[in-house]
């Protein structure tokens, strides 16, 4: 069995509700083992024994579709992954000056160059994105309902993405990252 690190996209929000403890016992009824949450967003841990995280992904999404009654999409990085993506986001100063709240975006699938490129070169007042493989490392000096790069804009660059506040993504890193 493998560890994975799941992350719902839109889950609790705009109607979408289902219960942390329902999904966890859900989850188990439907083959993971293992499963824990991590607050109400959706973050969890569970262990596979499927070999690949987009077949993780996709087994997920599937048995969620089941659990909650409504799609939910999900993007699944490896405890390994989640640690070098903290470890990488420790690493990057704040691109703006004063009070900067931090974010990571999760994105499905890799994105393309021209994906990169812009986000790289987003240059709104008060936010600056840099991507790194598969996240979106965003930097806000305004609070995250008035920015600009949310996350409907982003997947209009053809990924899923979910987003998390840099405090969530710390916490899951100490937790469950190897």
């Amino acid at each position: 069995m493998t560890t994975y690190i799941a992350f719902l996209r839109a889950i609790n929000v705009g109607g979408r509700f289902a219960k942390m403890a329902d999904l966890r016992a859900g989850l188990t009824c439907q083959g993971f083992s293992d499963v824990e949450s991590y607050i109400q967003s959706g973050n969890l841990r569970l262990t596979s024994a499927l070999p690949s995280a987009p077949e993780v992904e996709a087994a997920l999404e599937t048995a969620l579709g089941q659990v909650c009654g409504f799609t939910v999409r999900s993007v699944v990085r490896t405890p390994v992954r989640l640690g070098e993506l903290t470890s990488y986001g420790m690493g990057l100063a704040a691109p703006l000056e004063g009070e900067v709240r931090r974010y990571v975006t999760f994105l499905k699938d890799d994105p393309d160059d021209g994906f990169i490129a812009a986000m790289n070169g987003w240059d709104v007042t008060g936010e600056r994105a840099h991507v790194h493989g598969r996240e979106l490392y965003l930097w806000l000096g305004h609070p995250s309902h008035e920015a600009k790069l949310t996350n409907a804009r982003i997947e209009r660059g053809g990924v899923v993405a979910t987003s998390r506040d840099w405090k969530v993504v710390s916490a899951l890193g100490k937790m469950w990252a190897r």
